[in-house]
């Protein structure tokens, strides 16, 4: 069997867009590679939001090739209008080729390693293991959003806490709270394509008794009032605002809530709507143009 195999070099924010783009279309996964490296083990920090990374598909070569290469296309020549981007990069591949093809583990915060299933590489004694393919569904840990809110749920995460995951994505988040010790987790989506990577992830990941998956977002039948601990929300300013009263309806009293997706210029939008939801402000933190931020809820 032959392969092609698509590559484009983008900015690091837009990892995350690219490869929910390049997986909606591809086979065998999606790649994602950062341009120069760096060394965690040395301390060195990751790379910054505007730092290029390459995003790298592969499709089968059948009838239906040209096509899905056209859809991968046009979805470039959209988020160009955002962002200039390259032309795609084509290469053709056979089978023994396809398969030396790498996807490189990302380490995030001090134990968290989002690696895909089965291999090995990269980790170290006490680490935390995310076993997901980089770019399966949005929510690959490149994203600064992403990396944000593994970090606070690293730190905050307690065990057995009661965790909801607003707009899951591809799950990353409640499969890492799951692996760091939470007891439960709901993951929400409005999205079906999201449910479906979430599933399938949390699967492979070995928590699925604990995780549970539902359609829609806040409020939802699934996610009853105070039940939970932890309210995670990497989604956009618009949806935080408009959304956090019935966010923080699902907290249990002195419950967490950390969020992200937003860009530093609505944080004052975003932190107004959770403190009058019932919050207080317990950490904020920017990565580039982008924040996250961890609020406690107080009262009743």
């Amino acid at each position: 069997m032959r392969w092609l195999e698509l590559s484009i070099e983008a900015p690091g924010e837009y990892a995350e867009p690219l490869t929910a783009l390049f997986a909606r279309h591809a086979d065998g996964g999606v790649a994602v590679d950062q341009a120069g490296g760096y060394n965690p083990d040395e301390g060195e920090p990751g790379p910054e939001p505007d730092k290029p990374v390459t995003v790298r598909a592969y499709l089968r070569l059948d009838e239906t090739t040209d096509h899905r290469r056209a859809q991968i296309d046009l979805g470039i020549r959209l988020v160009s209008y955002l962002h200039k981007l390259p032309p795609l990069e084509e290469k053709l591949l056979d089978e023994d080729d396809w398969q030396r093809q790498q996807f490189e583990p990302i380490r995030v915060g001090e134990r968290l390693l989002i690696s895909p299933p089965g291999s090995n590489s990269a980790r170290r004694p006490g680490d935390v293991v995310i076993p997901l393919e980089p770019g399966l569904a949005f929510g690959t840990g490149h994203h600064p959003t992403t990396r944000m809110c593994l970090v606070f749920l690293e730190r905050f995460v307690t065990p057995g806490a009661r965790v909801l995951d607003v707009g899951c994505g591809s799950g990353i988040l409640s499969i890492a709270a799951l692996l760091l010790g939470a007891g439960s987790a709901l993951g929400l989506d409005v999205d079906d394509d999201a449910i479906n990577a979430s599933r399938e992830n949390i699967r492979k990941a070995g928590v699925q008794r604990r995780a549970a998956l539902a359609k829609g977002s806040v409020p939802n039948e699934a996610a009853s009032a105070g039940q939970f601990d932890l309210v995670l929300a990497n989604i956009s300013a618009k949806v935080l605002i408009e959304r956090s009263t019935a966010m923080f309806d699902c907290l249990a009293p002195s419950g967490l809530f950390i969020g992200s997706g937003y860009m530093v210029d609505r944080q004052d939008a975003v932190e107004s709507a959770l403190r009058a939801a019932g919050g207080e402000i317990r950490e904020r933190t920017v990565s580039g143009d982008w924040a996250a931020v961890v609020v406690e809820r107080i009262g009743h």
